[in-house]
């Protein structure tokens, strides 16, 4: 008579129990190592701006960045005397003045006054930038230069104040080689994946500030407030120079 062999059916039990117990483990593990991968840097980013939006004191990251930017009279200040001439503002610059920013640079300032917005202007739309201020998207155009200008901003912070724009008011971009005028011309909410939002090949100056909508809601939203701009006054930019 054959012997069944001994303990068959507790071996295979143990195998199939450790299984049960190891694998979800490893899953659980894995799972929780992707969820931390990619919760962790929002998280931080919210709370960041959550204490930029309730703390009461003044946040400063500004050695967080360089600046370049210097201001300029553009000659409609009031003269500190009456035989003194009033400066015209400058028609065009060269090029070749112009002290172009790098990535990160603070290059002017962003005033609404209509809206309560004043910001340092940047080159650039990272964490530093607009944790400071507003920034020029990468592949947009300096202001002069004929072309889109398209400023993002933070809708808890610098640029909470879009949510009183309202068409005719004016923008103010001052830099170190001239200062712009804008009229705003058209408020829209659109998805943020909506790139007919924004035309970067447009043949003729635009400035386009933009921001996450709802306004005064905390972290990334589906939806953007995008606030146009047309043209007014500044010197041109002479690309030719």
């Amino acid at each position: 008579r054959e012997l069944m062999p001994k303990h068959h059916g507790s071996s295979h039990r143990s195998i199939h129990g450790k299984n049960f117990i190891i694998l979800p483990i490893l899953y659980s593990v894995l799972i929780l190592g992707l969820s931390a991968m990619i919760i962790i840097p929002n998280a931080m980013r919210f709370y960041n701006m959550a204490s930029l939006f309730f703390s009461d004191s003044e946040v400063d990251f500004s050695t967080g960045y360089d600046s370049i930017y210097v201001p300029v009279s553009d000659g409609l200040e009031e003269e500190s005397s009456s035989e003194q001439p009033k400066k015209e503002t400058k028609k065009t610059v060269p090029l070749s003045e112009i002290l172009m920013p790098h990535y990160g640079e603070q290059f002017g300032e962003l005033i609404i006054e209509d809206c309560q917005v004043k910001a340092n202007l940047f080159w650039g739309d990272g964490d530093v930038q607009l944790d400071n201020g507003v920034g020029v998207f990468n592949g947009s155009f300096i202001p002069g230069y004929g072309k889109t200008i398209m400023v993002a901003g933070h809708n808890v912070t610098y640029f909470n104040g879009l949510k009183y724009a309202e068409k005719g008011q004016k923008v103010l971009i001052r830099t170190s080689y001239g200062n712009y005028t804008y009229e705003i011309t058209d408020i829209q909410v659109k998805d943020s994946q909506d790139s007919s939002a924004y035309d970067l090949k447009a043949d003729k100056e635009n400035l386009i500030m933009y921001t996450c909508y709802p306004f005064d809601e905390i972290g990334l939203t589906p939806n953007r407030c995008f606030v146009y701009a047309k043209f007014v006054s500044g010197p041109v930019i002479d690309k030719k120079s």
